[in-house]
């Protein structure tokens, strides 16, 4: 649903309109519902699952949550100041007989707790995109998605994104085109880790892994006793991290997760296909790896 609330100098948007100014009634301002195709895009494109638990920040009339739970069987919350909007997402959860699922509550959606969401889904204005960026990076556990309409966070580049031709925008939006925009919340990993790894028949040796990041761009470096070794390629989705290390004519792809401080998982090379584990722990800002 197309909807802008301005209330004590908030405005939230399920969807977008160009009213803007005082405070104002908010039966008197304008409702365009948001293309079905829309709601449905945005909970494709963050792979929803009966897994998932999707929080809607400006729920408006309850469909983004809904759908989620008919179509996908997730669970859910829908966030909305308007309370009109939140009995009516209420009592239409019910009548689809969802409600044991999905809840809806009147509430700033800059207050509202993220800690259970896997999903969020956005519709809202470009500065608001910017005010929520904190409190999602800071809120969300690694690998939990982020799916926004038509608006994007600056600096913190979409994982992926769609276009979609909608011909029901054109007469509010003055466009028939729809912009979807899917991120993954990355695990943290910048800093310096000190990884013990044994390179073929080799013994094993002390390898410190530098990882400099900023969201899910990461650029690496990595140093041994004897000196640097090229590292290449590294990646971080959600709690997942690859990169590639070589060591002498040896090329080796590392795979693994990140638990907290501590980083597991197995390296293979053309050489040595078979997985060969590996394990990295995070080195405090005030002490260094010592190699040897």
């Amino acid at each position: 649903m197309i909807r802008v609330k301005i209330r004590l100098g908030l405005v939230v948007a399920f969807g977008l309109s160009a009213a803007q100014g005082p405070a104002q009634d908010l039966s008197k301002l304008p409702y365009v519902p948001t293309p079905q195709v829309v709601v449905d895009q945005m909970l494709k494109l963050a792979n929803v699952t009966a897994n998932d638990f999707v929080v809607d920040l400006g729920s408006g009339d309850g469909r983004m949550i809904i759908s989620a739970a008919k179509t996908f069987k997730a669970s859910g919350l829908g966030v909305d100041i308007d309370p009109k909007l939140v009995e009516l997402s209420n009592k239409e959860a019910k009548a689809q007989g969802v409600e044991q699922r999905v809840k809806f509550i009147e509430q700033d959606m800059f207050k509202a707790d993220l800690s259970k969401a896997t999903v969020v889904t956005l519709y809202v204005l470009p500065d608001f995109m910017e005010k929520l960026r904190p409190k999602l990076i800071a809120e969300l556990r690694p690998g939990a998605r982020i799916v926004a309409h038509d608006y994007y966070m600056t600096e913190w580049h979409p994982d992926r994104h769609i276009e979609l031709t909608v011909p029901e925008k054109k007469a509010a939006n003055g466009t028939d085109k729809a912009y979807l925009y899917l991120w993954v919340v990355p695990s943290r990993i910048g800093g310096d880790w000190c990884m013990n790894f044994a390179f073929g028949a080799g013994k094993p040796q002390w390898i410190v892994l530098s990882f400099n990041q900023q969201y899910q761009m990461v650029a690496a470096a990595a140093e041994t006793v004897i000196g640097p070794l090229p590292i290449e390629s590294p990646a971080i989705k959600g709690d997942e991290i690859d990169f590639f290390l070589t060591h002498g004519a040896a090329k080796f792809r590392f795979s693994g997760k990140v638990y907290g401080d501590k980083l597991e998982g197995a390296a293979v090379s053309a050489s040595s296909p078979k997985p060969v584990p590996w394990r990295a722990h995070k080195v405090p800002a005030d002490r260094k790896c010592v190699l040897r």
